[in-house]
């Protein structure tokens, strides 16, 4: 039996696509519209609130409306996000060099901070994905459960603070580990 017997059924049979360019493309489901958030797009959930194509309010020659100035919304909240982040950086080695009187002290900061930037990124998430303007009561109600849900991490974050080695001894005990 020759070489060419046996590689040209071979040669044949990958020449040959297995699916054609129209099986392929009504495979690939249709995608939302760019507009959308891209939570909406993965999930395929639509909008609660209908939008303006381009998300144009008014005609083009319209002012545009300028929210009030809100300190806590600005580049002081950038500010103050990124301050909380680097801090916990220390925060963490903290136990490693700290003497057994200042734990309370440095688990109780550490706690806070990581409260506050956790509540932070989760709002910064909801802000973007969940926006108020599209999906109404959702984005409200999201907002209520990440506050309660920070609540009750930091009466857990309390407990284990209390009735437990707390957060630095738990990082220390990692270290050791």
């Amino acid at each position: 039996m020759s070489f060419r017997a046996i590689v040209s059924p071979i040669r044949s049979s990958l020449a040959r696509p297995c699916l054609g360019l129209r099986a392929i493309r009504s495979s690939i489901p249709s995608v939302a519209p760019v507009t959308a958030p891209v939570a909406v797009r993965h999930l395929g959930i639509p909008p609660l609130i209908t939008q303006p194509p381009g998300g144009i309010v008014g005609t083009v020659n319209d002012p545009v409306k300028v929210p009030p100035p809100d300190r806590m919304h600005g580049s002081y909240h950038w500010t103050f996000e990124r301050l909380i982040a680097v801090g916990l950086v220390p925060l963490t080695v903290a136990p490693f060099v700290s003497d057994a009187a200042l734990m309370p002290a440095v688990d109780s900061i550490l706690v806070a901070g990581t409260l506050v930037h956790s509540y932070f990124g989760l709002e910064s998430c909801i802000v973007d994905y969940i926006p108020k303007r599209e999906f109404g009561w959702v984005h409200d109600a999201c907002m209520w459960l990440l506050l309660g849900g920070t609540v009750v991490t930091g009466y857990g974050f309390y407990k284990f603070e209390t009735e437990d080695i707390g957060l630095a001894g738990t990082i220390a005990k990692a270290w050791k580990a």
